[in-house]
């Protein structure tokens, strides 16, 4: 066997190992012994798509239906799984486990993880992040801090808009002057975000990483289209209301960008 076989085959162990220690630890300490095992089975080291029943259980438990206290809780150990990993398998999986939530699950999680990032250093900051066990691995690691980005801008964006675009219509064709001009720099943003997400060398094919790709591509449509309304909206404004006349340099900022 080749060394760099040897060495995948000895990190694929040592990542199994940990996850095994990980699951055994969280059934004698933890109070949410089930929840903790789910996370660690559903970003696992493993590197290929999570089991379906591992991010249901993890869903349940941030519904609300839920004890604001159990969604603190499960944000908060994605968050530590976060923060403490060097592995990309684990990261990205982390995030997708994120990402589908804030599609899938009520608004209130999106609120949880907004206070959560309000008293603590934002859990989806991944500016450092580095696997550098290998050179696929760097590749990778590029992808994770850029889908990260955009799942810090979708959050930001929620923020702004007080509505996810995933789960409501597009609202920026109704909207007055003074709320275009705030939700239509938070879409761009956003947009933004979403076209820093192309893989770059090994991440193309990576199957993992195909998978949260699909996540983002959906969404783009949507944002898209909010943008345009917005804009459309605001020439609208500008050009049939000559008490805009003072706020033209900035409207037409935002034109421009588009």
């Amino acid at each position: 066997m080749s060394g760099g076989g040897t060495q995948k085959s000895l990190r694929k162990a040592l990542g199994a190992l940990k996850d095994t220690t990980t699951v055994s630890l969280a059934k004698v300490n933890s109070g949410y012994k089930e929840l903790d095992i789910s996370i660690v089975r559903a970003t696992n080291h493993v590197e290929r798509q999570a089991k379906e029943k591992h991010i249901r259980a993890i869903f349940a438990a941030v519904s609300a239906t839920r004890p604001r206290a159990d969604v603190a809780y499960c944000i908060h150990a994605l968050a530590r799984r976060l923060s403490k990993t060097h592995n990309w398998a684990v990261a990205l999986k982390t995030l997708i486990v994120i990402h589908r939530a804030l599609r899938e699950v009520d608004p209130t999680f999106h609120e949880e993880l907004v206070n959560y990032g309000k008293s603590r250093s934002h859990m989806l900051n991944m500016a450092h992040f580095k696997d550098d066990s290998s050179p696929s691995a760097w590749d990778y690691s590029a992808w994770v801090r850029s889908y990260a980005l955009f799942l810090e801008e979708r959050l930001e964006c929620f923020r702004v808009l007080k509505y996810d675009l995933e789960i409501d219509r597009p609202r920026t064709k109704e909207l007055d002057t003074a709320e275009l001009l705030e939700q239509l720099p938070a879409l761009q943003q956003l947009l933004y975000r979403v076209l820093g997400c192309q893989p770059q060398g090994a991440a193309v094919d990576n199957f993992v990483i195909q998978v949260a790709l699909s996540l983002v591509a959906s969404e783009s449509t949507k944002i898209y289209q909010a943008i345009s309304y917005g804009t459309a909206n605001l020439v609208d404004k500008v050009w049939n209301d000559p008490s805009f006349l003072n706020q033209k340099v900035r409207i037409l900022q935002i034109i421009l960008l588009n």
